[in-house]
């Protein structure tokens, strides 16, 4: 059974989306917000420094581990849906994957849509691969992490360095990746009962605003429909109550079915991006836990 901090997470969505609910109408502003409060849901690491950088035309918190083990050093982009979250949400997600992989954790502030719509994101972090890399990483030591838009958005960034012919990065980490922005997965029906947070009708709206008339389909927004043949590995992390669940699984038989060294781990009773309960839920902790340990192996030491 879920534990009472993931219960507790699952209350927190349900009050988001009671909010939203209640003011269907809702101003972008008051939706970014309520998105800006899930920074409670995680605990402080401890062992962790942070410094805000200027990373491109974006900011950045890089979390520095005390004790540094691993030679490389991971892009996290966060969730929200492309238009909503930020660097602040995700700070402590970020020390604790930081702190448990030895390595330090670049959270970049990427731009938001409807401002700053596909491909501005994408953009973003591929300049921060290259500040990284003038920081004295090298390209094939950045790993790649993300959730929800910002699992698709480190996916996609894969898929557009192979086709370019760059240097693609050792691992990637998705937490509940949002990854069909068609939102046609079997489990936005399913589980549209027991998802706390993510709903279609809310979904659409913001793949709306991030694709600004570009479809769906595009590879670029929606990895699910992109060629994964020569992908670096990747980590799926999932519960078995969101209503993205479907974006994983059919993501998970795609990259096989193409040759991609997969890991998937499914969390029974757990919400959408149930991660950002770090350091208060057992579950949280468990998975982000078996993440850095499976980055770790795609690394060598210092």
């Amino acid at each position: 059974m879920p534990s009472v901090e993931s219960d507790a997470l699952r209350v927190h969505f349900n009050s988001f989306t009671e909010r939203l609910a209640a003011n269907p109408d809702a101003d972008l502003a008051t939706i970014r917000a309520m998105l800006e409060e899930l920074h409670a849901r995680s605990a402080e690491p401890t062992d962790v420094t942070y410094a805000e950088v200027n990373v491109g035309e974006c900011a950045g918190i890089v979390c520095t581990p005390m004790k540094h083990t691993a030679r490389g050093a991971v892009l996290y982009l966060h969730g929200g849906g492309f238009v909503g979250s930020s660097m602040h949400t995700h700070r402590k997600l970020g020390g604790h994957l930081a702190r448990l992989l030895g390595a330090p954790v670049l959270v970049l502030d990427y731009r938001l849509a409807p401002e700053a719509p596909f491909p501005a994101a994408l953009d973003d972090a591929a300049a921060a691969v290259e500040w990284l890399v003038g920081q004295g990483f090298a390209p094939e030591d950045i790993a790649f992490a993300g959730d929800s838009a910002g699992g698709n958005l480190v996916t996609a960034l894969a898929v557009r360095l192979r086709d370019q012919g760059l240097p693609l990065p050792p691992a990637i980490v998705a937490f509940s990746p949002w990854l069909d922005l068609r939102c046609t997965g079997a489990t936005f029906e399913t589980n549209a009962a027991s998802d706390a947070f993510v709903q279609r009708p809310v979904a659409e709206n913001m793949a709306t605003m991030y694709l600004n008339g570009t479809s769906p389909t595009d590879p670029l927004a929606s990895p699910i429909y992109a060629d994964l043949r020569g992908l670096p590995p990747i980590y799926v992390a999932y519960g078995d109550q969101e209503t993205l669940q479907s974006d994983s699984e059919r993501f998970v038989e795609r990259a096989r079915a193409a040759g991609v060294d997969v890991t998937a781990e499914l969390s029974p009773g757990m919400q959408h991006v149930y991660v950002l309960m770090v350091g208060r839920a057992p579950e949280a902790d468990a998975t982000v836990a078996n993440a850095a340990a499976w980055l770790a192996t795609r690394w060598g030491k210092p």
